[in-house]
């Protein structure tokens, strides 16, 4: 651990933004403070991969050999019929592990575990809460006063919201969310079920309805499976935090199309434990600090489930963040500005949606739907694997990531 800093950092959020930033400012020996709204960490969760320059930052943090207790076998993505019969497939080994599913492949709840088992094995000076979240914020030129819900106080030399895409640290330090979310035309759902009895092992399965995709996804145990459901839709703020209400407007949508698994998975929504609802939107800052108050992960740059990159934004805007609060502990104002400065090439990037969003994947008419079926065929045929390839996830590939000398 390098000398320690005599500064002390609160993180908001205990998700994978705000783990890994904890993890690095710990290792340089910096004060954290970690707090959590949730009681305990979030198991579950759909998957998440690591490629281009999320994998080299799990490499540099020294996380790999923790991913790979946790990595799930995920051989490739089949669209199929209303029977189950794939019409198109996208492997992963064909696709080189630049398609939807990637060379490597593990659930957020595990990458987030990896990340609080490195931050248990870091030492140095933490404070991590659960149950915890702030209630006010006050900051001058030199710290941020810090409420928080519990009744309890603290002065923080900074703080950084990685507290998700409906941020209240953003909120109380930048303005209203309605400022910096745009709405993308629809809604995603995330759940585990059971897995059916004639799933096919390791593939990532779709099938394309009228107004919706109903998905699949492989665990890690072969007992279960992850539902992910894709709805398009205008925006409803009735919807928001309102569960019973959300698994309605499901079956509303999905329902009058059942068939291949959506009947069970319709089923299985109304007992699963890790339901997941929320609109499809994305976060542009004009800036990532409000003076001493940053933002990472979805609070400050949600690009939505559609870009598949959340989780490489989350890792390398913390890893970059970090470098930068490191380099520069005596100057935090310049180290929030070298921070925006070196990550935003990555995100105007990583934000980009593979083939267009949702409206291009999805249709409100079954001959809509069909068009896009055919058009699936012919995008993940031979002849098409490069486009595909570089319209996916080869868009970050060249961007280069700074080097922080940040022990592991």
């Amino acid at each position: 651990m390098c000398p320690a800093h005599n500064i002390h950092v609160l993180v908001s959020g205990g998700g994978i933004a705000g783990n890994a930033i904890a993890l690095q400012l710990l290792r340089t020996g910096i004060r954290v403070t970690v707090i959590e709204r949730a009681p305990l960490p979030r198991p579950g969760g759909q998957a998440v991969d690591l490629r281009g320059p999320s994998r080299e930052v799990a490499e540099r943090m020294d996380l790999m050999p923790g991913i790979d207790k946790y990595r799930l076998e995920e051989l490739g993505m089949s669209y199929v019929d209303h029977r189950g019969r794939p019409y198109a497939n996208m492997s992963m080994a064909d696709f080189e592990g630049k398609g939807p599913v990637a060379e490597i492949e593990i659930t957020r709840g595990d990458l987030n575990q990896v990340l609080l088992d490195a931050v248990a094995e870091a030492g140095g000076e933490l404070d991590y809460r659960y149950g915890e979240s702030i209630r006010a914020l006050a900051q001058d030129d030199s710290g941020v006063d810090v409420e928080f819900t519990s009744g309890s106080r603290g002065r923080f030399d900074l703080v950084v919201g990685a507290d998700g895409v409906h941020s209240a640290t953003r909120r109380m330090a930048f303005g209203p969310e309605e400022r910096f979310s745009t709405f993308l035309g629809g809604y995603v759902s995330f759940f585990t079920m059971p897995t059916p009895a004639n799933m096919k092992p390791g593939w990532f399965a779709v099938q394309l309805i009228p107004h919706a995709a109903v998905g699949l996804r492989p665990d890690r145990d072969p007992a279960t499976a992850k539902a992910i459901l894709t709805v398009l839709a205008e925006p409803d703020p009735r919807l928001r935090r309102d569960v019973d209400l959300q698994q309605r407007f499901l079956r509303e949508k999905i329902g009058t199309n059942s068939n291949w698994h959506a009947p069970a998975i319709l089923d299985a929504m109304r007992t699963c434990t890790d339901f997941y609802f929320d609109e499809l939107v994305r976060i542009d800052m004009p800036t990532l600090a409000a003076g001493r108050v940053t933002l990472a992960g979805d609070a400050g740059y949600c690009g939505s489930p559609m870009t598949g990159m959340g989780t490489a934004m989350a890792l390398v805007g913390a890893y970059i963040l970090a470098g930068e609060i490191a380099a520069r502990p005596d100057d935090l104002p310049a180290a929030l500005r070298h921070y925006e400065q070196a990550v935003t090439p990555f995100l105007d990037e990583a934000k980009q949606m593979p083939g267009g969003g949702i409206d291009m994947m999805l249709s409100t008419t079954g001959f809509g739907t069909a068009l896009r079926r055919t058009a699936n065929r012919i995008m993940m045929s031979r002849a098409m694997r490069p486009v595909m390839m570089r319209m996916f996830f080869g868009h970050t590939d060249d961007y280069r990531l700074p080097d922080y000398p940040i022990p592991a």
